[in-house]
């Protein structure tokens, strides 16, 4: 009979019926062992009496529990607790009765003690095989149809055990662990929830000739990026296919399950510490406050706005001028449970008139400007438009910011501002120049500052999902230098830091986020192949292409003339230099605006070589002439 398809009342009458029936089993059996299974004919007709009111009122406490839930399929540690606690006060009423009434309505106290264990454990019992039977249910056609594999899990730590047990208890999974690797020697040859612990990782291809497994699941959320493109090697060269649990990250705000496996990707094997944030000196600027985000339908854009939402701001203004990038993340917010709080605004932060309207209608009190033009190549062969966008626009948002007494201004910076040598970098250093001369000149008002991070995994336009296009397509992969490095970070982590950044900027800094260690172009090729589950050279081909316009080898750190502070956060530094005069800024700025459109690609550059410290971009024309020809 499947319980299930009842409808809910008729469910909790079954439910009722079930517990009534076990109840007054439980009684009968605390009276048998009491009397030592003789009870005389006087406890028999006063177990009978006992019986009409006490397993009502356990019943009725039950109910008062929320025990008498009609999703049977679900039973969990608070649904044990209350159980408990419903049992307990029905047998502390029978005491009472027992102390003021005696035997005559009440049990002995003896048989009041066996009962609550009895019942307790008799209850949790039907509860835990309805779950049981509940999770194991074929879910659609899927379900019937599907083959149960027998899998391998890396990692005995508490993951790896979470991850074992719900494996077990849900069936519907489609996967029985069948053994566990670990790399603690002390975990070797013992067993987990009865699944046996072999050894490490390497011994995997000699142990899966005698035990049988179909697929490994890395269950190590906190381990070293080189140790799990270790194990993905070693699976690899076990002709295993693997899949490993959500990011620890996920795991911790309680985002995703830990049976939520997902194929391993680049950002495991780039290798990233998990980011702590001062949570709550986050939401006291954020909560309750109208939030600005422009450029929110963008990669660094859409991410600030999911978390923002997330911290119980009164209103964010997704402020974006493309009406298809401003769809989607309205409608991923609204998927979120966020609808109520977002603003979708179309607009661009070169329009003044448009976005002084939109100052004066919703009064932002907390803005982070992440709208900007970030393509190097693109931005070498359109050096005006860069102009335009990263440093008009930004000075002009930053001047409504000031004249509308916004409390705080984020510009979202990058490193390829320091030292630049691409027009991207150049406007990007520009306008953190411009931002740190409004703080200057305007000290006690708006709290204006930037933070600088380097290349983002998955972002528009960036590397990662240029080379999975060219791998999809079956090569070549386009390499432009052997020896370029970069810095990556994931989005989320930048996204969390440069919310610190804001909570803890008092004006006129430039944060910069900790990269980690550079990462070969080279290096994270080859790994996304083998990712892919090829190997490079033989099934994939990796090109060399030259350096492209503006770009570096090397990404660096520190700025010429800037010092280093220390911040609270150990992930966060913070840089300060002299600022320039922001009369003069804006003197320039003008004239500059007037001629613009006017100017020729080298004349934006020698613009900028003239007004930006530090900036040796060259020709676009003498790069090219240096490139490599593609083939």
């Amino acid at each position: 009979m499947n319980l299930f398809k009842y409808s809910p009342r008729v469910r909790v009458w079954m439910l009722g019926l079930m517990y009534g029936v076990e109840l007054c089993a439980t009684l009968w059996l605390a009276y048998e062992l009491r009397f030592d299974f003789a009870v005389d004919a006087e406890a028999q007709h006063q177990r009978l009496i006992v019986l009409l009111w006490f397993v009502p009122l356990q019943l009725a406490f039950l109910g008062l529990f929320q025990q008498l839930n009609p999703l049977l399929g679900y039973f969990s540690t608070p649904d044990l607790a209350r159980m408990f606690h419903a049992l307990l006060l029905s047998a502390v009423v029978a005491g009472v009765v027992w102390l003021f009434a005696g035997t005559t309505l009440a049990p002995p106290r003896g048989v009041i003690m066996g009962n609550f264990i009895f019942a307790l454990v008799a209850l949790a019992g039907v509860r835990l095989a309805l779950r049981a039977l509940w999770e194991s249910r074929p879910h659609g056609d899927a379900g019937r149809s599907r083959q149960v594999k027998r899998v391998a899990i890396i990692g005995a730590g508490d993951t790896g055990a979470m991850l074992a047990q719900d494996l077990m208890l849900k069936p519907a999974h489609g996967m029985v662990p069948v053994a566990f690797f670990e790399d603690n020697q002390a975990l070797w040859r013992s067993r987990l929830h009865g699944i046996p612990v072999v050894g490490s990782p390497e011994g995997i291809a000699r142990a899966r000739e005698e035990i049988q497994f179909d697929e490994a699941i890395i269950a190590m959320p906190s381990a070293p990026a080189h140790r799990v493109g270790e194990i993905v090697r070693l699976l690899r060269d076990a002709g295993l296919g693997c899949r490993t649990v959500p990011s620890i990250h996920q795991l911790a705000i309680g985002q995703v399950k830990v049976s939520q496996l997902r194929n391993v990707e680049i950002q495991d094997l780039l290798g990233r510490d998990h980011v702590t944030l001062a949570t709550e000196g986050i939401r006291g600027i954020l909560e309750g406050q109208v939030v600005m985000v422009t450029g929110a339908g963008g990669s660094i854009g859409s991410e600030l706005c999911r978390q923002i939402a997330g911290y119980g701001p009164g209103k964010v203004l997704l402020v974006e001028r493309s009406e298809p990038s401003l769809f989607a993340i309205e409608q991923e917010l609204i998927g979120m449970g966020h609808g109520g709080r977002i603003v979708p605004v179309i607009a661009d932060v070169m329009d003044e008139e448009r976005m002084e309207q939109v100052f004066q209608a919703c009064r932002p009190r907390v803005v982070f400007h992440a709208a900007a033009h970030k393509h190097v190549p693109m931005m070498e062969a359109h050096p005006g438009e860069a102009l335009k966008n990263n440093v008009l626009g930004t000075a002009r948002l930053a001047e409504l910011c000031l004249r509308h007494e916004v409390d705080r201004f984020t510009l979202i910076s990058t490193d390829k501002a320091i030292n630049p040598t691409s027009v991207m970098g150049a406007t990007k250093r520009l306008a953190e120049m411009y931002v740190q001369a409004l703080a200057s000149a305007h000290p006690g008002r708006t709290k204006f500052m930037a933070v600088r991070f380097g290349n983002v995994l998955g972002s528009s336009g960036s590397v990662i999902p240029l080379f999975q296009k060219q791998i999809s397509e079956g090569g070549p992969v386009k390499v432009t230098h052997p020896d370029m490095t970069r810095y990556f970070m994931t989005i989320p982590e930048a996204v969390m830091l440069v919310l610190q950044s804001a909570m803890q900027g008092e004006g006129g800094e430039i944060f910069v986020l900790d990269m980690g260690k550079p990462v070969r172009i080279m290096d994270l090729a080859r790994q996304m192949i083998e990712l892919s589950g090829l190997k490079p050279e033989e099934d994939i081909r990796i090109e060399i292409t030259g350096k492209r316009p503006g770009e570096k080898l090397f990404e660096e750190i520190t700025h010429q003339g800037e010092d280093f502070v220390a911040t609270p956060h150990r992930k966060i530094f913070r840089f300060v230099s002299k600022a320039e005069d922001v009369g003069e800024m804006r003197r320039v700025f003008v004239a500059m605006s007037g001629e613009l459109h006017g100017m020729t690609g080298e004349q934006v550059r020698t613009w900028l070589r003239k007004t930006v410290p530090g900036y040796r971009g060259g020709s676009l024309k003498a790069e090219a002439g240096n490139r490599k020809p593609e083939a």
